[in-house]
């Protein structure tokens, strides 16, 4: 079991990480190689022989081999990202880069997404290392550059330049999931994520004439691509339950005493009003959805442009890509033209395998109070990157047990993002007793 110097350094290590700021705002600027070359030092100092790699300078990663008992086992892959999202300080109670430890909590950008995970690896692999504890399994850790971008620097590159590192590879763990999430009534649900939306980051764009702007136009690019964005932004999307959100409905409807005719929209939507809070962790991915996000025309007041531009969030289920791209045709109109800016997989896990079971068991033994279920990541991770190799089988296992009060899912990306030192201790312990088993 992890034991008091891994609960003491993954306090540590978390703090230490959100102090090196890997803020990536999306055009090129981050360096996570301090934060790299942190991580990579503990990880030697376990005995450990971390690979540093780049495909742009400065935008690091770290790859390293923990060797397993079984060398006919499967590799597993536990992944987690070292970039952040931007933070502006004067937002936010405490400095967003102090990585000041408060009453009893840690704060700062990166303390659930996902330095404290990252924490959680290099002091699980440390304790191994004092006590002389080998996984049945060899463990590859990867610790990635750029996933709140593109990851063209981090998963993406590794997958596509170092294969060879990720051998043997079929299941893989990283965020988001095994957090507490308090329903209002009592009940401590445990989600652990089996499957994620696909990504569509689309760019429109609407032609026309250009002219005076005193003069009628019937061929306004701005009007056109006005009613495509509303069009688009007020379409209700059809209901597709992938299995692992039909597992997710089966298993909180059981838990609410509630019936589950998935078969029919109607009685679904009836269901989710009935799960109140807990409908939270599976409303956004009964369906498709695409958010018109950023508008860009003209260039000068009474000029009519030539051209009007817009960019949509996308995010479809898995098998539902080929739906999605004709809805979006049928959307936009003949008047304007879409294309995808950036596209990756969605993914889905069985909810069935023994990997599953033995993060279940691992929560259920430190929180015999909670209930676990699975859910379905409304967002995406770099285990997109990752099913390049072929390791379909991705799940997201960050086990944190919160306080009631302490809204997790609002934290990404949030103000004032911070994670409670207990829970930091218990995510350890529960890591560590998963990943042995593993």
């Amino acid at each position: 079991m992890a034991d008091a110097q891994a609960r003491d350094e993954v306090v540590r290590f978390t703090s230490d990480l959100i102090r090196i700021d890997t803020t990536n705002r999306g055009g090129g600027d981050c360096r996570e190689r301090p934060a790299a070359e942190y991580a990579a030092a503990r990880l030697a100092d376990a005995g450990l022989e971390p690979a540093l790699l780049e495909r742009t300078p400065g935008r690091t990663n770290v790859v390293a081999r923990v060797e397993g008992t079984d060398p006919r086992a499967d590799a597993l892959l536990l992944h987690g990202h070292l970039d952040v999202v931007p933070a502006e300080p004067a937002d936010w109670t405490v400095h967003p880069f102090s990585g000041e430890v408060r009453d009893g909590v840690v704060w700062g950008r990166g303390a659930v997404d996902m330095k404290n995970m990252d924490a959680m690896i290099l002091a699980v692999v440390r304790a191994w290392a004092r006590q002389g504890v080998r996984p049945r399994r060899d463990i590859v850790l990867a610790f990635t550059a750029d996933e709140e971008a593109s990851a063209e620097d981090g998963a993406g590159f590794l997958a596509d330049r170092h294969a060879a590192l990720f051998e043997g590879c079929t299941e893989a763990v990283g965020e988001s999931g095994a957090f507490t999430f308090h329903d209002g009534a009592g009940r401590e649900i445990y989600p652990i994520a089996a499957g994620e939306r696909g990504t569509g980051w689309l760019r429109l764009t609407a032609r026309g004439r250009a002219g005076h702007g005193s003069k009628v136009n019937r061929e306004n690019a701005v009007t056109r691509l006005a009613a495509a964005v509303t069009r688009i932004g007020e379409h209700t999307w059809p209901l597709r339950l992938t299995p692992t959100v039909r597992a997710a409905l089966t298993e909180l409807a059981a838990l609410y005493g509630l019936e589950s005719a998935l078969d029919d929209p109607d009685a679904v939507d009836i269901l989710l009003k009935k799960l109140g809070p807990a409908a939270s962790l599976v409303e956004a991915t009964v369906r498709n959805s695409a958010n018109p996000t950023m508008l860009e025309a003209g260039y000068k007041l009474n000029v009519i442009p030539g051209e009007a531009v817009a960019h949509v969030d996308g995010r479809y289920l898995p098998g539902t890509e080929d739906e999605f791209a004709t809805t979006l045709d049928e959307l936009t109109g003949p008047d304007v033209d879409w294309e995808f800016r950036h596209r990756s997989v969605a993914l889905q896990a069985p909810v069935d395998a023994p990997l599953y079971a033995k993060m279940r068991a691992a929560v259920e033994e430190f929180a015999p109070e909670g209930h676990v279920v699975p859910y379905c990541m409304s967002g995406g991770t770099d285990a997109k990157q990752f099913s390049r190799l072929g390791i379909d089988a991705a799940y997201g296992f960050a086990p944190l047990k919160l306080p009631e009060g302490f809204d997790y899912q609002a934290l990404f990306h949030g103000v004032d993002e911070r994670v409670p030192v207990e829970a930091l201790h218990f995510g350890v312990r529960v890591l560590d007793r998963f990943l042995r088993t593993a």
